[in-house]
């Protein structure tokens, strides 16, 4: 059911030009209450919290994967080359955990913490935590490590944190769908409250001289029972299957189809749980999934399937505008 349901909304926000308009009054609705939700931050009914560390979020304004989370390890990585000690926080989408906030290590489990702060975590080393309140994860991090700047993976909407850097990514092939808000389109605010942050980055080509263009590499696959590791390149003229459960399984699809890969490929919901059942074929084919997916699976996955990891490799400018911003706050 979630799968068709989110399925519908896809086809409505970004396909179909007329349904959306006829639930376009829902949208205003929800843009009304967005806007009136952040006036009551500003007078100060609803509390806002100020760490005593500078606070980067990098988010969205639009439902689903536009490349929040390769982002978030490349800036913890490019922040430690730089001298600084990143700690990252995390709503923990899809963790179960029954206290929160919770730390998260290499050694965590997927379905405790959510399966892009697990991946996060084992990719960049830093310390991390996990939680509703980002500001209750945010103080954890602080009581426990030395970090010095957090990040936060998402929040772009959590505005009891307060923040002193904003990142906005872009889906660059999908952009802002029709345009409207939730439930009419795919926005979570209106369009122009990309004025208001510092950096609008798209995962792709960009459109306006504002933005700041990256890309996502991957021409590895690696095993998930064994640990092998080959080039992509090695799979052509191989039937395979690409099962992909993350916001735009189409952008990682188009990723193997580039490379030159012969696919049947299967999409599932954002953060999807999956079982052994889902990722087993009868065929014994080379099964592909992304590395969001993998950490999921890794108990009962086989030696046919295989991981695609990417790397984010942002704009360079983006990078030095970002860290002269930083050193300003840090001296703050």
């Amino acid at each position: 059911m979630k799968k068709t349901l989110a399925r519908w909304a896809t086809d409505i926000w970004y396909k179909d030009p007329f349904i959306g308009v006829w639930l376009m009054p829902l949208g205003f609705l929800f843009s009304d209450a967005v806007k009136f939700r952040k006036f009551l931050y500003r007078l100060g009914v609803l509390k806002t919290h100020t760490l005593p560390v500078p606070v980067i979020v990098v988010g969205n304004i639009t439902v689903g994967g536009t490349g929040k989370t390769p982002l978030i390890i490349w800036l913890a990585g490019f922040l430690k080359a730089s001298g600084f000690k990143p700690g990252i926080i995390s709503r923990g989408y899809g963790g179960q955990s029954e206290s929160w906030p919770q730390r998260v290590t290499a050694g965590s489990e997927a379905k405790v913490v959510g399966d892009e702060a697990l991946l996060i975590a084992e990719q960049t080393g830093c310390p991390m935590a996990v939680g509703p309140l980002r500001v209750d994860a945010a103080n954890l991090l602080l009581k426990q490590t030395d970090c010095d700047v957090i990040l936060s993976d998402d929040g772009l909407q959590h505005y009891a944190l307060n923040r002193d850097i904003e990142c906005a990514v872009i889906d660059g092939e999908r952009r802002f769908g029709n345009g409207y808000c939730l439930p009419a389109g795919p926005l979570r605010e209106p369009i122009e409250r990309l004025n208001s942050v510092d950096f609008v980055i798209v995962n792709g080509e960009k459109y306006e001289d504002c933005e700041f263009s990256m890309q996502l590499i991957g021409d590895t696959a690696i095993n998930l029972a064994t640990g092998e590791q080959k080039p992509l390149a090695e799979f052509n003229g191989v039937d395979c299957h690409a099962l992909a459960g993350i916001g735009n399984p189409e952008r990682f699809f188009k990723l193997l189809a580039t490379a030159g890969l012969t696919c049947t490929v299967k999409s599932f919901p954002d953060h999807y749980p999956f079982q052994r059942q889902d990722i087993e074929y009868a065929d014994n084919k080379p099964v592909l999934m992304t590395e969001k997916d993998a950490v999921k699976c890794t108990a009962f996955a086989g030696e046919s399937h295989w991981y695609v990891p990417v790397k984010a490799v942002p704009d360079p400018v983006f990078a030095e505008q970002l860290l002269n911003l930083l050193r300003e706050k840090y001296d703050r």
